[in-house]
């Protein structure tokens, strides 16, 4: 397999020219790494009947307790349907509550009951476990590379949405 090659444009700046190949092998490992991040999850979701639109809502509620359906729907990025369906099911199990707006009754915030709460810090201790060793693993110049790759493969709204939530969260 060719080598990448490293050039330097007029601005000095490096730029990273890759083969369709190793764009390929990088396409693969992506596939690779998202089946072992959520292979831990998705057996603990399946004794719940759940599936991974249930683990992003539990996630994001955790994130932001309280939030809004409605922010729930942009972040997630599903119908209406599609979302009512999960929290019809999380509600009815008692891993979420909602709750009538104060100033907007037409509102509904969203909170994670105590199971709720546990069965998210279950799912997210086994996706911290695998990240945290292969973050260990690669060293440190790869996690900040990693987390710019992963950055600059979203949409900008995306983009702007992951660092809105991270820096309101840090």
């Amino acid at each position: 397999m060719p080598k990448t090659k490293l050039a330097v444009n007029t601005t000095g700046e490096n730029l990273l020219f890759l083969t369709d190949e190793q764009l390929r092998h990088a396409i693969e490992a992506m596939f690779f790494a998202y089946k072992g991040f959520t292979a831990d999850p998705d057996r603990l979701l399946e004794e719940f009947g759940y599936g991974r639109a249930h683990h992003r809502a539990i996630h994001f509620i955790q994130r932001a307790p309280g939030t809004t359906v409605n922010n729930l729907l942009n972040i997630l990025g599903v119908t209406k349907q599609s979302l009512n369906r999960v929290l019809r099911t999380l509600i009815e199990d008692g891993m979420v509550e909602s709750r009538v707006g104060t100033r907007d009754k037409r509102e509904r915030h969203l909170h994670l009951t105590e199971e709720g709460a546990a069965l998210e810090r279950q799912l997210s201790e086994a996706q911290r476990s695998r990240m945290r060793t292969a973050f260990r693993t690669a060293g440190p110049e790869a996690v900040s590379g990693f987390r710019r790759v992963l950055e600059e493969m979203m949409d900008p709204e995306q983009r702007r949405q992951f660092r809105g939530t991270r820096d309101a969260n840090t």
